[in-house]
């Protein structure tokens, strides 16, 4: 220990001797119970009040975190006050538990599994427990449980999203299991959307995973937007990516858009919600499917198996962003990703005036055989 550490039994005494012992956690982490007796105040409101607890500069403080780093910092801020005597309990709470030294109870209604799977995320101002609980209250929607499905579902439920619907009517084939990670070997021949039920409930056992094994239709894309407040789309195919398309600009749900081919992936949001004439959707970056050439699928072309994961976890940080309000989404924006140059760009996109879907005024127009709209649109 430093010169101005002091192990947990001897603050133990001390503070029974009358020094005062402080608590610099957040409140949250506070909330899960603080060594006996602690008063508690934040790292980043100790300078500003601790005249009001201490006003002795020769008082000897004993300051206490998670594990001693912030209490070391709390000694260096409060000796550059004037304060003659501040020391850090070595090891912090954590050390002060293992010894079986008390502690306070925690706080009435606390729950210690919310607070203690996501404490990160706790930590961060931009969320916080306010933030956290909005996610435990928000829906996200993924269309697709294979390569991009499989990273954003697993980030989406370690993050605490509170329901992930996922929609898929594949069943898990050995040749997934390259890129598909929610996948095992020991689930091959089952439906894709259980086997994704399987992996994220036992990763986290708080997010409600509704597993609907069906192809998204016209006849069915607004029964699985319903109470949706994000759209994934992890689809592999032309006609879905269009339909999703049609469908959240009707009904104002932000898209967050992925694809990858071999060795290349890009990704953007398409949220048109209360941004006609200035957000675009993916109407106006492909008002017409590529020929098939131009864009085959994985099991045509090959895919490196990493790269739906860098695109699926981009997917996965966007939607987390939307559903804080946090951030810059990639509206308007289209990003790439070249895995081999391991090199991103981004190509600015502008809403289409004249777009059949999205254009300011336009009533929609309804919904379209869209397997004939790609195949027409391809030929």
């Amino acid at each position: 220990m430093t010169a101005t550490e002091i192990a947990p039994e001897d603050a133990r005494r001390r503070h029974q001797a009358g020094s005062l012992l402080i608590d610099v956690r957040e409140a949250h982490e506070r909330d899960l119970g603080m060594a006996d007796g602690a008063a508690g105040i934040a790292l980043g409101d100790l300078a500003r009040e601790i005249a009001g607890v201490a006003p002795d500069p020769d008082a000897e403080i004993l300051l206490i975190c998670q594990s001693g780093g912030r209490s070391a910092q709390a000694v260096e801020l409060l000796a550059a006050q004037g304060y003659r005597r501040p020391l850090s309990v070595a090891g912090g709470t954590s050390r002060w538990q293992a010894e079986g030294l008390p502690m306070g109870a925690p706080a009435e209604g606390v729950d210690p599994d919310f607070h203690e799977r996501y404490a990160r995320h706790l930590r961060l101002p931009e969320i916080g427990v306010d933030g956290q609980a909005r996610l435990a209250e928000a829906t996200v929607l993924l269309i697709g449980a294979g390569g991009l499905g499989s990273p954003a579902a697993y980030y989406l439920a370690a993050a605490g999203i509170g329901r992930v619907r996922i929609a898929d009517d594949d069943v898990v084939d050995r040749s997934n299991l390259q890129r598909q990670i929610l996948h095992t070997d020991a689930r091959i021949g089952s439906a894709k959307v259980a086997s994704a039920a399987t992996a994220l409930t036992a990763l986290n056992p708080r997010v409600r995973v509704e597993a609907v094994a069906e192809r998204v239709t016209a006849a069915n894309v607004e029964r699985l937007l319903e109470g949706v407040d994000v759209v994934i789309d992890g689809a592999d195919n032309f006609p879905v990516r269009y339909l999703l398309n049609d469908a959240c600009v009707k009904l104002g749900k932000p898209l967050v858009y992925g694809a990858v081919h071999r060795f290349e992936g890009q990704s953007s949001v398409f949220d048109t919600a209360g941004r006609r004439g200035q957000a675009p959707c993916y109407r106006c970056l492909f008002p017409e499917p590529p020929p098939p050439e131009a864009a085959p699928n994985c099991a045509e072309a090959g895919v490196l198996g990493v790269l739906p994961g860098v695109i699926g976890l981009i997917q996965a940080t966007e939607a987390i962003k939307l559903l804080l309000g946090i951030g810059t989404p990639l509206r308007g924006r289209l990003l790439h990703f070249d895995a081999l140059d391991m090199r991103f760009r981004e190509t600015r996109l502008h809403a289409d005036p004249d777009c059949p879907l999205c254009a300011p005024g336009r009533p929609f127009p309804g919904y379209i055989d869209y397997v004939a709209f790609c195949a027409a649109g391809t030929g």
